[in-house]
Order: structure tokens, then sequence, then C-alpha cells
């Protein structure tokens, strides 16, 4: 219930008038990636582009296979952006986004860099948002050309200066805090 209600928040907050600023938080396997697909599949169908933010390599490559298998499905042409890239494949994402072919994008501080450039970013999403300082999320939503983008941060460990933002309406708030039904749950355990 709380995936499916922050789910129409986001939706509200997409089809207002008003670029979203969004916090979605929500422990780990809690559904916060599902929702970002979700939210990226309605900034696509609506004409944008989507770039998706993940301060690792391991996360950005786990978040791009998980959300290509689905935008394949819709027809929607998906990059993956890290510093690993070889520059050919760097230059060939450059112009698929400056030229609109590349619907959606994900990647890590890779994204900031000056030769990336989007026709029409209409959405950014950023996980584990604490991972980054407010210049580099200020940067992405830059890119946008003069249009401020809907943003949508995603996070399982809120820091309080996140926290502070929603409490001072910078930042609209969405809290998972039950995971769905039918997932096994998250063991961490510590060998010494």
């Amino acid at each position: 219930p709380d995936q499916l209600k922050a789910i129409r928040d986001v939706y509200k907050d997409m089809e207002s008038d008003k670029p979203m600023d969004r916090l979605i938080c929500g422990d780990v396997g809690f559904g916060k990636t599902e929702i970002a697909m979700r939210a990226a599949m309605k900034a696509v169908s609506a004409g944008k582009q989507v770039a998706l933010l993940a301060p690792t390599t391991i996360l950005a490559e786990q978040h791009y296979h998980n959300f290509r298998q689905y935008a394949q499905l819709m027809g929607i042409n998906t990059a993956l952006l890290t510093g690993g890239i070889p520059p050919s494949k760097k230059r060939e994402i450059y112009h698929g986004l400056a030229t609109g072919y590349i619907n959606l994008v994900i990647g890590t501080h890779a994204l900031f860099q000056e030769k990336v450039s989007f026709k029409k970013l209409g959405l950014v999403i950023i996980d584990e948002q604490h991972r980054f300082g407010v210049l580099q999320r200020a940067a992405l939503r830059e890119k946008a050309k003069g249009v401020i983008p809907d943003t949508l941060v995603m996070t399982a460990t809120p820091i309080p200066r996140t926290l502070a933002l929603t409490i001072y309406g910078d930042l609209d708030l969405s809290i998972i805090d039950e995971m769905p039904r039918g997932r096994k749950p998250i063991i961490t355990k510590l060998f010494l």
C-alpha cells in the first residue's frame, strides 16, 4: 500500500504545473526502484528524457540491467554512462542524448561531464542521494537547459539535512515503511 501511495504521489507531482521535488524514503527491498522505474516510463511517454544518477558503478549497472528489461519492451532507448565506458561509446551516448535518441540514461558521476547534453531532460532520479553534494545534484538538474526538471530522490538512509528539506518544504516526502508482499526479508550478517 505504501508503494502504491508513493507512485500516486509521484504521478500527481509529475502531472502538476510545478516541478516535482520528492524524496522516496524506504528500507532496502521496499520498492523504491520500482517507483523510479514507473516515473521514468511516465516521463518518457510524455516525450521527455530521464537521467538516473547512482553513486557507484555497480549500482548504476544494476539499475541499468533492471530498467533496460522493461524499457526495451516499451521501445525506450537506454544507455549506461560511467567512467569505465570506452571513449568511442561515450561519444555515441553523448550524441544520443543531445539528439534525443536516448530516452533514459543511467550513470554515475560521468553524468556531470561537460560533454553530456540533453535534448529534453524532464526527470532527474538520484539514488542514494545523500552520497552526492548539493552542487552535484544541481549540476545535473541544470542540464535541462533553463527548464526545471522533475526530481525524484531516493534513500534508505536519510541524513538530517535531507529530512530538514522535507520540513521546510523544499522536498515532498513519501515514506515506504513496509516491504511489498511476497518479498523475502533482508538478512544482514557479520562474519569475523
